[in-house]
C-alpha cells in the first residue's frame, strides 16, 4: 500500500476569512465552495496542496482553537523560495510573527499565526535535501 498526501481540512469560525487568507495572502486559488455534511466549506488549491475548510456542524460542539498547544495538530508548514521577503509581505498584510527568521541546520524559518490563531512555519531550503 502507497500512502500520500492528499489535503488538510481544517474547522474555522469564518469561512470567508479563512478563504480571503489562503487565497489573498498565500496566493491560493478557490477550487470549490462545497458542503462536507451539513457543513458549508471550500477548498483551495494552495499551489497543488488541498485545503479543505469548513465551519462547525450543527451537531458539533467545537471547543478550544489554535491558540493552545495539544497533542495531534501543530503546525502547516510552507515552503518558500526566499523567506525574507515572504516575512516582509506576511508583515505588511498585518500578521504577526512569534518566531522570528532563524536558520536552523539546513533551513531558515519563522512561524506567525494566521487567521484564527492558526500556526504557520515559513521554510527556505538551504541546501538540496533537507526538509522539515
Amino acid at each position: 500500500m502507497i500512502y500520500r498526501f492528499h489535503h488538510l481540512h481544517l474547522i474555522c469560525r469564518d469561512l470567508e476569512g479563512m478563504i480571503d487568507f489562503f487565497t489573498q495572502v498565500l496566493g491560493g486559488s478557490l477550487a470549490a465552495r462545497q458542503k462536507f455534511g451539513t457543513a458549508d466549506g471550500a477548498s483551495i488549491d494552495l499551489q497543488g496542496t488541498r485545503i479543505n475548510l469548513r465551519v462547525a456542524r450543527e451537531d458539533e460542539d467545537i471547543k478550544g482553537d489554535a491558540s493552545f498547544t495539544s497533542y495531534g495538530y501543530d503546525h502547516i508548514g510552507l515552503q518558500v523560495d526566499d523567506l525574507e521577503a515572504a516575512y516582509q509581505e506576511i508583515q505588511d498584510k498585518g500578521f504577526s510573527f512569534f518566531v522570528q527568521p532563524k536558520d536552523i541546520p539546513g533551513l531558515r524559518i519563522a512561524f506567525f499565526k494566521g487567521p484564527e490563531a492558526i500556526p504557520i512555519e515559513l521554510v527556505q531550503v538551504l541546501g538540496e535535501g533537507i526538509e522539515d
